[in-house]
């Protein structure tokens, strides 16, 4: 006998003994051995190996994917059959099962530049993947990003709202300062402070409030209705979490709420049993001075206004490749502790490389295709694709860049938490040290070194030269 046969006939003694055990208890219990599959368990001589050939699939490669993977070019999956996982060198071929729409989508995750290296913590998220909370009379809805979708972000989080005309967010507060841009459409805006004083403005796509933890306020979509954003300065913040006055009314005694406004019982035989959350609701009279309701204390002085019309705002900074907006509390005091910006980058252009230095950064994409790659230390680096609609979290002192992938003006909201938008720049940096200890680190010629500007450029655009 053969040492093949020898071993095979020790396999198949084994493979019986392991049957009987098996078939014992069954046995035990009533139940026949034979209806157990003994066939299918294990080594049998009978099951054969299959040479199915999954590398024969049908695919194409995108411009500049078969480059070597530290050149790193924008991968456009679109219109491109069956995208693969291949960068240069690296990687293989998907037979699937897949949905190549996420591939599409995220062409930095399926095939990721080769500059890419360890682990980052997720840095994106899509508020279309957030659940919907929907208010009544479909007066509108909300969805929002905290800690559970991108989990390093602790220090902000993010709401998307929008409201129908003539629909309010109910009277609320919250323990969290709450920052807002308006997205598209008119609100009309209305608060009331410690003092008693008292805040109402109309705002515009563009424009921008505040309102410090605690005070309580109301928002209603004015004609044609209203999109915002809202960040927090609390990382787990949650819509659920807001103070309401509805279900400060409703829980409450109804005799105590008699005592408190000297008024009888059947005053609150009509107040609702609970939240409202957005629901719809008289429209907002044209003439804003009819809701400027004034007591004592008067109104909020004009250097603690809640509002700040940045819309009418000419850039801070604009250059061939886009433009940045800035507004920190050097312009905007009530909001003591959010700086950001409003950047615009076109196609071909990008956020030249930088960080910060005391703040985490929070973003939104409001229009375009963007890609960014985050520097975390230690060797680890990953990119990220964004898109309109798409939430962003970066830790403070992490470089990254937002380059604009697409054909259209990436838009995006830039948001830290800071007394003052700063940054510093990797070009800036280079250019301002001594070229000598540049060419040494770096092993770059006199040539190249000569060339690092002194001064940001906030947004670089151009081709690169081969």
């Amino acid at each position: 006998m053969t040492r093949i046969s020898t071993i095979t006939s020790v396999l198949l003694t084994i493979a019986s003994l392991e049957h009987t055990a098996l078939a014992a208890p069954l046995a035990a219990t009533g139940t026949s051995s034979a209806t157990v599959p003994t066939a299918l368990l294990g080594f049998s001589p009978d099951n054969t190996v299959k040479n199915e050939n999954t590398d024969n699939i049908d695919f194409q490669f995108a411009a500049g994917q078969t480059e070597a993977a530290n050149i790193g070019p924008y991968l456009d999956f679109n219109n491109i059959q069956n995208p693969q996982p291949i960068r240069g060198t690296k990687g293989g071929t998907d037979p699937g099962p897949r949905t190549e729409e996420y591939d599409v989508l995220n062409p930095d995750k399926l095939a990721p530049p080769g500059t890419d290296h360890g682990g980052v913590d997720n840095a994106q998220w899509p508020l279309g993947l957030s659940h919907n909370k929907l208010g009544l009379g479909r007066a509108g809805w909300s969805r929002q990003q905290n800690t559970d979708n991108i989990p390093i972000a602790t220090d902000m989080a993010g709401v998307d709202m929008r409201l129908e005309e003539g629909a309010y967010r109910e009277l609320h507060w919250h323990k969290a300062a709450e920052w807002s841009y308006v997205l598209n459409g008119s609100v009309r805006v209305q608060a009331v402070n410690e003092e008693g004083q008292t805040f109402v403005d109309d705002l515009n796509a563009g424009d921008v409030w505040y309102f410090p933890p605690g005070v309580p306020h109301s928002l209603q979509g004015l004609a044609g209705g209203v999109e915002f954003l809202l960040v927090f300065d609390d990382g787990s913040f949650s819509e659920d979490n807001t103070f309401l006055a509805s279900e400060t009314f409703a829980h409450n005694p109804l005799e105590v709420l008699s005592k408190n406004f000297q008024l009888p019982l059947s005053a609150w035989s009509n107040i609702p049993p609970g939240e409202l959350f957005i629901f719809p609701g008289t429209k907002a009279p044209a003439d804003i001075s009819k809701q400027n309701i004034v007591g004592s204390a008067g109104i909020v002085p004009i250097e603690n206004s809640y509002t700040y019309h940045l819309s009418k705002a000419a850039p801070t900074h604009e250059v061939e490749g886009g433009s940045i907006k800035v507004l920190d509390p050097t312009l905007f005091p009530i909001a003591s502790s959010f700086s950001a910006a409003i950047v615009t980058v076109k196609p071909g252009a990008m956020r030249e490389i930088h960080w910060h230095t005391t703040s985490d950064e929070w973003n939104f994409f409001v229009a375009g295709n963007a890609r960014i790659s985050v520097y975390a230390a230690q060797g680890n680096a990953r990119t990220f694709d964004y898109h309109a609609g798409d939430c962003g979290y970066i830790p403070k002192s992490m470089t990254h860049y937002v380059e604009n992938i697409g054909t259209d003006d990436v838009v995006f909201v830039e948001v830290l938490q800071a007394d003052h938008f700063s940054d510093v720049s990797l070009g800036q940096w280079v250019g301002l040290t001594p070229p000598q200890i540049i060419q040494d680190t770096l092993n770059l010629t006199n040539e190249t070194v000569s060339q690092f500007k002194k001064e940001k450029q906030y947004i670089v655009q151009g081709d690169v030269v081969a």
